[in-house]
């Protein structure tokens, strides 16, 4: 007999329980021997099913109350059906998301933040994932899951944690989402405070020049056949732009140049693509010092290709090297650190000439929205939290001023 769909079965023993059987919507499809969710090979979106519940309770009262509490949910959208997904599933899938549209060196830092996940927990059961799990990843994490970059077996920094923390909490919000589990077991985690401590003292503070090192550096360079791209440095292009700038984006005549393209390396593969955004995407005056440099530079060159005749390469960049060649980001520092030796002047990161510039922008009275605009940023905030620093003597303002600095 059926009684609003509830029927009465009675098993071998000779007990009596009741069943029922409720829509349960759409879920993820997953591999019958695997587990793991199937998705589109397009679009990278797991492929949906309808999904059919049993119920079978002792009493038909315990299957009505089961049925609605599964109706409600359905309705609501928190029903969470039962899956095989493995947390291992779940970063594929995420992965799979998160990276179809960003750039490689995005994509690769997502992959290396969850390989910590994947590793201490990928085996684990998704739906079996609880807030000690996440924690004991964090521990692992900060006392032995180092493999490169140091003493294997040892902690990896606070903030490689952080960010493979974030990412997992993302990750989690897509299963949410897709009612893969009913809530974030990661959300409410967090670092150890004796671990953010202890980061926070050992953080380096890097100190851009002073405008007396950065003289005595410019005295030492002026015959250096690179002079011209130690000065687009020091009037604060990224390394990377330095790199990718070509000759067709400096326009000699107008005294400008635009920054178009960047050139950098991304796992040991250099890669070149548009600027970091449409922000950073911008033209500049050129100091008077800068553009007799580059002048000098351009008609240097032209020599060195009349010399080399046809072992020239004409890569059309800025930055190359005798033969023609484009060069990489390590190439300009390796050269950079040595050209500081020999004029003794403190070493610093080739970037920090960057913080340099824009630090002596800002404390000398160009406004915040040039400085920002001549760094390439669109948040003023941005600008003046990490690169202005309180050093009034770091480099002079805006173009004409620089000129007159770094003559």
């Amino acid at each position: 007999m059926a009684d609003d769909g509830i029927k009465k079965i009675t098993l071998q023993s000779g007990k009596v329980r009741y069943r029922a059987v409720v829509d349960g919507g759409y879920v993820p499809r997953t591999d019958k021997e695997t587990g793991e969710v199937l998705t589109d090979p397009e679009t990278g979106e797991p492929l949906m099913q309808r999904k059919q519940i049993t119920i079978t309770r002792d009493t038909k009262t315990e299957v009505r109350e089961e049925r609605a509490r599964i109706i409600h949910q359905r309705s609501a959208g928190t029903l969470v059906m039962p899956v095989k997904t493995t947390v291992s599933d779940l970063i594929d899938m995420w992965l799979s998301a998160a990276t179809r549209d960003v750039e490689l060196a995005t994509k690769r830092s997502y992959e290396d933040a969850m390989r910590y996940v994947r590793t201490h927990l990928g085996y684990k059961r998704l739906q079996e994932l609880s807030e000690d799990d996440v924690e004991s990843l964090i521990d692992w994490m900060l006392t032995s899951a180092r493999r490169r970059g140091g003493k294997p077996g040892t902690g990896v920094g606070e903030r490689t944690v952080s960010l493979t923390l974030g990412r997992l909490r993302s990750a989690l919000n897509l299963a949410v989402r897709r009612q893969l589990v009913a809530r974030n077991v990661a959300e409410h985690v967090t670092i150890p405070r004796a671990a953010r401590k202890e980061a926070k003292a050992k953080k380096r503070t890097y100190t851009p020049w002073t405008q007396d090192e950065v003289q005595q550096f410019l005295a030492h360079v002026t015959t250096d056949r690179l002079y011209a791209v130690w000065l687009l440095a020091l009037i604060g292009l990224r390394p990377a732009e330095v790199a990718g700038l070509r000759w067709i984006d400096v326009d000699l005549e107008a005294g400008t140049l635009r920054v178009e393209t960047t050139r950098t390396m991304v796992a040991g593969v250099v890669e070149e693509k548009d600027a970091k955004s449409s922000a950073g995407e911008r033209g500049l005056p050129l100091p008077e010092i800068v553009w007799k440099a580059l002048k000098a530079f351009r008609k240097r060159q032209a020599a060195e290709q009349l010399a080399t005749g046809e072992g020239w390469h004409g890569s059309g960049r800025v930055a190359c090297d005798e033969l023609g060649r484009e060069v990489k980001t390590d190439w300009l520092r390796r050269r950079a650190y040595k050209a500081m030796e020999t004029a003794e002047v403190r070493k610093v990161r080739l970037y920090d000439a960057r913080h340099a510039c824009l630090s002596w922008m800002a404390n000398n009275g160009v406004p915040d929205v040039v400085v920002s605009a001549w760094a390439g940023h669109a948040d003023l905030s941005f600008t003046k939290r990490v690169y202005v620093h309180s050093d009034p003597d770091a480099l002079r303002a805006g173009s004409e001023k620089l000129g007159e600095f770094l003559a």
